[in-house]
């Protein structure tokens, strides 16, 4: 079923539907700019706690923070985020981010609570957004209902989580991000709606912001640094991963995913599509950036050195988990399996202890080396088809 656009009233309290037709709006990326904050702040607590304690922290928090971010990009592919309330609270609900992101670096410490209340609010105004679209909507407002039950519960983990500390804070938080992510799955998919090239373009554009934050871990990572001939190749490398994993994403992969999302017939199997390719399997995509980010930002601080166990992990880890995650999403998507993508991330995986023992920008030239090579071989091994479908599902856009 197709979203119909309503009359346009932004004086009153009321949610104008989003067009078939509509893109991504400047208020969405003005918002997504809340989410760079949290990126670099996660990047950061990583950085500042290079254990595994400290990775562990970290991507609990990033989870809390995508699904944070996933809410509202459903949101607004239903509803038009700059009219009427909605651009009031979007404004309103970007303050709350503010602090949840400011917050970060001590989430599990002194700000636990202001960070759980922060959260709450977030995901209350979002919870509150769609009641409003949902008032004509009937299947809609059953599947809100069946969201604000999860919502609720995820919210009520992470107070929990912020009057404890130790392993029950842990174990708190991963069970607050598994409920309320598995809500939309528990509860089902139907009566859910989204403009499906919206949605796809939003999550790309998620992929961007973070990998701009890998540039920023290289700018980061140099800072108090004298920029010698050392500190310019491990920035050189840093760019060639980062514009490898660009690469990687937007060359094929996010063009056949918007168009298998549009063929895909509205309403359940739509849903699904967009819940399990984009909400669920771009997290670990995400993450991987972040881990990569971490192990950029350590490299440039220590050039010539080897990298600790967890920074060589989360360079090479990262990398990996990003392929795996393709690997999978291509799967959900078309059905088919990418085994030059998984041997690769294997290979990563098995550069570890190699990873560990060599100066950390050799450690960084090796990662660079296998993804430059996946992408060769792809675009030798796949060339014919690879050019196909540029050309026919650019051409589209």
């Amino acid at each position: 079923m197709n979203v119909a656009p309503a009359s346009r009233r932004p004086s009153q309290v009321t949610a104008v539907m989003r067009s078939e037709t509509d893109r991504v709006k400047s208020l969405e990326l003005f918002f997504d700019l809340v989410l760079v904050l949290a990126l670099t702040q996660c990047t950061a607590l990583m950085a500042d706690q290079p254990t595994w304690r400290g990775l562990a922290r970290g991507l609990l928090i990033l989870g809390v923070v995508w699904w944070t971010w996933v809410g509202y990009a459903w949101l607004t592919s239903v509803i038009d985020p700059e009219e009427g309330i909605v651009r009031i609270a979007m404004f309103t609900a970007m303050a709350a981010l503010l602090i949840m992101a400011l917050c970060i670096p001590d989430a599990f410490g002194d700000t636990a609570l202001l960070f759980a209340v922060a959260y709450a609010f977030v995901r209350a105004m979002h919870i509150v957004l769609f009641v409003i679209a949902s008032r004509d909507d009937h299947d809609l407002r059953k599947a809100v209902r069946g969201l604000a039950v999860s919502t609720a519960i995820g919210c009520g983990l992470i107070f929990g989580a912020a009057a404890v500390d130790g392993p029950a804070q842990g174990a708190l938080w991963a069970a607050a991000i598994l409920l309320d992510a598995g809500g939309p799955y528990l509860f089902g998919a139907e009566g859910w709606k989204l403009v499906p090239g919206h949605f796809a373009e939003r999550h790309g554009l998620m992929i961007i912001i973070a990998l701009g934050e890998s540039v920023v871990a290289i700018g980061v990572g140099t800072q108090g640094l004298k920029i010698d001939g050392g500190v310019v190749l491990a920035a050189v490398l840093g760019i060639v991963v980062t514009s490898a994993l660009w690469w990687l994403y937007f060359d094929i992969v996010a063009l056949v995913a918007e168009r298998r999302l549009e063929n895909a017939e509205p309403g359940r199997e739509r849903n699904e599509i967009a819940r399990d390719s984009f909400s669920y399997l771009h997290f670990p995509m995400i993450a991987g950036i972040v881990l990569v980010a971490l192990g950029l930002k350590k490299t440039l601080q220590h050039v010539w050195d080897p990298l600790e166990l967890v920074p060589t992990v989360a360079l090479y880890g990262g990398a990996a988990l990003y392929l795996v995650a393709h690997v999978a999403f291509r799967l959900r998507n078309v059905g088919r399996f990418s085994t030059h993508r998984v041997l690769t991330a294997a290979a990563l995986v098995a550069f570890i202890p190699v990873g560990h023992d060599i100066p950390a920008a050799a450690a960084l030239g090796v990662v660079a080396i296998l993804l430059v090579a996946l992408i060769i071989y792809e675009m030798i091994r796949f060339a014919e088809l690879r050019a196909r479908l540029r050309h026919e599902l650019g051409g589209a856009h």
